[in-house]
């Protein structure tokens, strides 16, 4: 295949039927990283074509589950054999340190070993007692369908394997787009995916923009589900194309999430250090680019200026560069547009009255490599209140805000003060009230005295306006099922509620 057949359909590699291009930059230096097709509607037409045929008339939603467990196993030593290539590629697509793609990649495959380990495992069905001997009832599931997918630029492997894992695994067969911003790694997938001998037409890729590919898997009346990762704005009008159709709908649509930080969580050298470090990690990994990121650090007020004081001294020091370089600890941000987003942010914050602790710009020319890249410094903005939209808004930059607290009710009001709701964290030392102030945070994950991490068989999603549904854990495999009620009499007789 050549660098610009980046569409997959019904098992075959072709360019776009508009014979449209795409350049995909390097955010460390702007300049072109790769070409790819820029798919439109007849492509998006295709691919559905080929998913409702493989589904209606095709072999794999029929195939045993053990062979489609088979099949996500193969893909899973499959991406740990491409493990490097693909760190590289996301790194390079992305700007992330090439440890963070490396992270990544194991991630995605233990992603594809859950979901392949999660439905060998169950029944048949579950039996339903009808309260009487001559009735046998199970509820079974079933695949939904045609599963439309729409990742996000930020994560773009981790998000298709949560998406295509489950939907394999079900039985399923679907159309991806990933974002036209950071499509490399997704593609790559796919050619695993054929590598490992899934069927033609189940896995089917369109490259390409938003309008029009994501809007017309969305609306397509012969997509079944269309599940989206991103912002709200694009995942409201998702929903509201796909709601003509009545098609299953699971958005993902990020956080503005709270790390609320108490006075003796940093009673000790040890907890404190801890504590600073974990604040540090949970806003400026991947510069500060993860639906996930602890951007609003909410700490107590008689330890907040020492905490912040060590969190900016710290900030100052994180070094920015290229994701493959040795020592880079921060990449830049995906691209020119988040760049001029950043700043936005931050100058709107300075106008409503923030107290800038560090960052606040661009880093010189001369202290990081390549200079041309979309850096931007780690910025901490203390003094901030629930007013500004710095605090109020997903950023998805390096940016911190500091707001602060006195009480335990205070504390769980700031935090809970949000129109999102998708993850948040506790510190105390304080075992009994870390776990009673994580039983009030109205977020879909709370992490105790830690940040960041997950796991593949607990449930991902969040409350309020960071979506609907959830993705991993058996509620993730659900998301690509429907429910079947199979009511078996074995003794019919006449009912005799006519007397006809």
């Amino acid at each position: 295949m050549s660098s610009v057949e980046t569409i997959h359909v019904d098992g075959v590699w072709r360019t776009a039927a508009s014979g449209a291009q795409r350049e995909v930059l390097d955010p460390a230096d702007a300049k072109t990283l790769a070409v790819v097709a820029e798919g439109g509607a007849e492509d998006t037409d295709a691919a559905i074509a080929a998913a409702r045929r493989a589904f209606d008339e095709g072999t794999w939603p029929g195939t045993p589950v053990a062979e489609r467990a088979a099949l996500l196993r193969r893909v899973a030593d499959l991406l740990q054999r491409d493990r490097e290539t693909i760190a590289l590629i996301e790194s390079r697509d992305t700007g992330k340190t090439l440890e963070e793609g490396r992270v990544d990649v194991d991630d995605v495959t233990n992603a594809f070993r859950y979901f392949a380990d999660q439905v060998t495992g169950e029944a048949a069905g579950r039996v339903v007692d009808a309260g009487t001997p001559d009735v046998h009832s199970v509820v079974v599931h079933e695949p939904v369908g045609v599963c439309a997918m729409i990742t996000p630029w930020n994560y773009p492997l981790l998000q298709a394997s949560w998406k295509v894992a489950p939907a394999l695994a079900a039985g399923n067969t679907f159309v991806i787009k990933p974002s036209e911003v950071t499509p490399l790694s997704t593609v790559h997938l796919v050619k695993l995916l054929v590598e490992a001998g899934l069927p033609a037409g189940v896995a089917n890729l369109v490259t390409g923009a938003g309008d029009p590919v994501g809007a017309r898997l969305s609306e397509h009346p012969d997509v079944d589900l269309v599940s989206f990762t991103g912002g709200l704005v694009s995942g409201t009008k998702v929903a509201q194309a796909a709601a003509p159709t009545v098609k299953k709908v699971a958005l993902e649509l990020g956080g503005k999430n709270p790390n609320v930080v108490f006075a003796d969580a940093c009673s000790t050298a040890e907890g404190f250090d801890t504590a600073v470090d974990q604040a540090l990690n949970a806003a400026f990994i991947h510069s500060g680019q993860v639906c996930s990121a602890g951007a609003r650090l909410i700490i107590e007020e008689s330890v907040r200026e020492r905490f912040v004081a060590e969190l900016a001294r710290r900030a100052e020091k994180i070094k920015l560069g290229r994701g493959t370089e040795e020592g880079v600890e921060c990449g830049p941000l995906v691209s020119a547009q988040q760049l001029d987003k950043t700043e936005t942010y931050v100058a709107s914050a300075l106008e409503e009255g923030a107290l800038l602790r560090c960052g606040g710009k661009q880093p010189e020319p001369s202290s990081v490599r390549p200079a041309t890249g979309y850096f931007y410094l780690p910025t901490i903005l203390d003094q901030c209140h629930r007013e500004m939209r710095v605090v109020r808004e997903e950023t998805f930059g390096p940016i911190l805000t500091v707001e602060s607290f006195q009480t335990e009710d205070e504390a769980v009001t700031l935090a809970n003060d949000t129109e999102y709701g998708l993850a948040g964290a506790v510190w105390s030392a304080d075992t009994a009230r870390a776990r009673r102030v994580a039983a009030r945070l109205r977020h879909g994950t709370v992490w105790i005295n830690d940040y960041h991490p997950y796991l593949p068989q607990a449930e991902w999603g969040g409350f309020g306006k960071s979506g609907v549904g959830r993705e991993l854990g058996p509620s993730g495999l659900a998301e690509y099922r429907e429910s079947k009620h199979v009511y078996e009499n074995l003794r019919p007789s006449p009912v005799r509620w006519f007397g006809g």
